[in-house]
């Protein structure tokens, strides 16, 4: 997924706020449900971040457009580990390893088969 850096995602000094790197992730994790016609909630099921290990490289900076990579990792029944990169201009500049758990009616719950292929295609 791309996108470009606004002022709404800097400090004063142009720079990318340290946790809008997260939110760059989550968009792309969405993206991945928008993309096949879903969406990634649904009145009674979603996944909730339960882990995630960040490395910040590089900052980004006011205008620049990133590209997120997300790759699949591991896939258990109810939980999935994906890694998360940024980079601009093809230089990574932030990685994260991201682990969601599946939750159906607010408890940890199998993932549905059409669900999981939608991170097995990434």
């Amino acid at each position: 997924m791309q996108l470009r850096v606004y002022y709404e995602d800097t400090d004063t000094g142009g720079v990318v706020y340290h946790s809008n790197y997260l939110n760059f992730c989550e968009r792309a994790r969405s993206e991945l449900f928008f993309q096949k016609g879903l969406s990634p909630h649904t009145t009674n099921a979603f996944f909730v971040v339960t882990h995630i290990d960040a490395k910040f490289i590089k900052p980004a900076l006011l205008g620049d457009i990133l590209n997120i990579k997300t790759l699949l990792l591991e896939t258990k029944q109810a939980s999935l580990s994906m890694s998360q990169n940024i980079y601009r201009d093809d230089k990574l500049i932030f990685k994260a390893i991201v682990k969601v758990a599946y939750l159906k009616d607010r408890k940890p719950s199998k993932i549905p088969m059409d669900i999981l292929d939608i991170f097995k295609g990434i």
